[in-house]
């Protein structure tokens, strides 16, 4: 089933340029049926939304500030969020900031069985991204259009972006997670490692390192191995990912 979702968007927060790619991405999620941004519409600096605003059909919403200094959009935004969570027409909601603010909203939205996707940029601190189901950075959105054109390492498609490199604690998390589901011969599905991983880390992305998916980044680590699985009834082959014989052999010890 295709999720309705609830799109809001901290206009005070979240640069223009992003609008296109991000409202891509969140279609790969689900149906944005309630698309807001909120912000005070009456500052000379947000006028260059009103085109990106027509072409992507979101609405915003006018929140004059209060008290100079107080961010009042916060306070507008979540009481929305909390009145379409009430009215029962969506399945999930899609919090755009880079405020750490929103941590607490998204905590009782998952609490009432939503799901919840954080998008921000990269100077987002942690509580928020780990409030949420999946995080994703903006810039990795935007290098994705810019950089549409990808080379290749070793046969290994790899995004063109200055991107992160992968570190001894990313490896050690995707090892971890294989050991957490392998059967008895150390095999696990890649699918299945995957989803573990991002509930372990929401804003884990392959992306991130500059791979398009989750095998070409596998792949690209020499500490595990990958092995082709022929499916039933026609289907693609299944990918089954283990840690190779010297990182197993230290797992039992």
């Amino acid at each position: 089933m295709d999720l309705n979702l609830a799109v809001l968007i901290d206009g005070d927060n979240i640069p223009s340029t992003y609008i296109k790619e991000m409202m891509e991405e969140i279609a790969k999620y689900g149906n944005p049926t309630i698309k807001r941004i909120y912000g005070d519409w009456t500052k000379p600096d947000l006028t260059k939304w009103k085109k990106i605003l027509l072409e992507n059909a979101i609405t915003p919403i006018q929140q004059y500030g209060y008290t100079r200094g107080k961010n009042a959009t916060d306070s507008a935004m979540i009481i929305d969020a909390m009145d379409i969570l009430y009215s029962e027409k969506v399945h999930g909601f899609c919090l755009v900031s880079s405020d750490s603010d929103f941590t607490r909203l998204a905590t009782r939205l998952r609490e009432a069985g939503m799901k919840v996707f954080g998008i921000g940029e990269k100077k987002t601190p942690n509580p928020f991204i780990v409030a949420c189901d999946k995080f994703i950075y903006l810039e990795i959105l935007k290098y994705e259009a810019e950089e549409n054109e990808v080379e290749s390492v070793d046969n290994v498609p790899v995004l063109k972006a200055n991107v992160d490199k992968i570190t001894v604690k990313e490896i050690k998390l995707i090892s971890n997670t294989i050991s957490d589901i392998a059967d008895d011969d150390g095999w696990a599905f890649l699918g299945d490692v995957g989803s573990l991983l991002q509930k372990k880390q929401p804003n884990f992305d392959s992306r991130n390192y500059g791979f398009q998916k989750l095998t070409p980044l596998i792949k690209s680590i020499k500490s595990f191995e990958i092995e082709q699985r022929e499916a039933s009834k026609g289907r693609s082959k299944l990918i089954y990912v283990r840690n190779r014989k010297k990182n197993r052999s230290k797992s039992k010890k």
